[in-house]
């Protein structure tokens, strides 16, 4: 895999040589290999590509695949057969995260360099016991600033080996605009503290991950489900500290059960595959979506490309979708 990035992204010094205007929307995918794309899944993919075929942007498949125990063969070739089959299709890509270390690496000298990094030797065990300490912080208490160090020798980024990295996040709220959720107020100090970029094993963290990737693709609107929303200050945080500009972000309520609980790739009756193989037609599953994110008045057949023109954000349901009988979805079969 090449890793050519079609946009240009001086780290070190800081520029960014990207328009992050919405005249040009680039969006993107990027699903994990670890099971098969279930109806929830396609339904965030669905939203993701409308918005972008509907403002004759860009649209971006990554893959993001930096948990290597999760990861399942043939699970990324799967997921983008079966959402081609749904009649989604993409400009750019699969750019694969797992291929992109010298870029991840990279953004965390430039973060070490403006003083927002630092290295942490405290176990999760260690912070879990001050956390439950009589009279402590609450379980749920952010990493606490006593911990960051006073000083860092000249030169330490070159020299560790054998700690995590934690991104120094600063004191007071984030706010950012919703496209489905409105107006967003964050405070990363109260909540998460100083989070990893890098574990100590060495691995990436997610949160380093998609944003570097973000940037370094050009991704001005991210479209995801809502279950990521409280990631976005964390991001926002990083995003500027590392000299770009946050992208438009819309948050896709969920799919959940008659339980409640959100779809998982366990749920093997719901996904794609399974699904095509019980006759369901694209057309019938695609208008099943659209009518289930509020783009259709009624559940019809429709092909995705026909969403395209009727697609407006407005029109996106803001409450999770609940599945209250599993079996409506074979209701859709001839």
């Amino acid at each position: 895999m090449d890793l050519w990035v079609p946009y240009s992204y001086v780290f070190l010094a800081g520029e960014v040589t990207l328009d992050h205007t919405m005249s040009h929307p680039r969006g993107r995918y990027a699903p994990s290999p670890t099971g098969l794309i279930h109806v929830g899944n396609a339904r965030t993919a669905l939203a993701a590509w409308l918005s972008v075929r509907s403002q004759e942007g860009t649209f971006v498949w990554r893959l993001e695949d930096l948990d290597p125990p999760r990861v399942i063969p043939g699970m990324a070739e799967a997921a983008m057969e079966d959402l081609a089959w749904l009649g989604l299709d993409w400009d750019e890509g699969p750019y694969v995260q797992s291929e992109r270390s010298a870029f991840y690496e990279e953004a965390l000298a430039k973060l070490a360099a403006a003083g927002r990094l630092f290295p942490c030797r405290r176990s999760r065990k260690d912070l879990h016991a001050i956390a439950s300490a009589p009279h402590g912080p609450e379980s749920t208490a952010p990493y606490p600033a006593a911990f960051r160090p006073e000083r860092l020798d000249p030169g330490w980024f070159e020299q560790i080996s054998d700690a995590a990295l934690r991104f120094l996040v600063h004191d007071g709220p984030v706010e950012w605009i919703d496209r489905v959720y409105g107006s967003q107020t964050g405070r990363v100090d109260q909540t998460v503290g100083d989070f990893v970029l890098k574990r100590r094993d060495g691995l990436y963290a997610y949160q380093l991950a998609v944003v570097v990737d973000d940037l370094l693709m050009g991704i001005n609107e991210v479209v995801r489900g809502a279950d990521l929303l409280d990631s976005t200050a964390r991001q926002i945080q990083l995003i500027e500290a590392l000299g770009g500009v946050p992208p438009v972000y819309a948050h896709i309520p969920l799919v959940v059960n008659a339980q409640g609980e959100k779809l998982s790739k366990r749920d093997e009756g719901l996904t794609l595959r399974s699904l095509r193989e019980t006759g369901i037609s694209s057309e019938a599953l695609a208008g099943w979506l659209g009518w289930s994110l509020g783009i259709l008045d009624r559940a019809e057949p429709c092909p995705a490309a026909e969403l395209v023109p009727l697609f407006r954000w407005e029109r996106v349901r803001k409450e999770t979708w609940r599945l209250t009988d599993i079996n409506e979805m074979f209701m859709l079969r001839p």
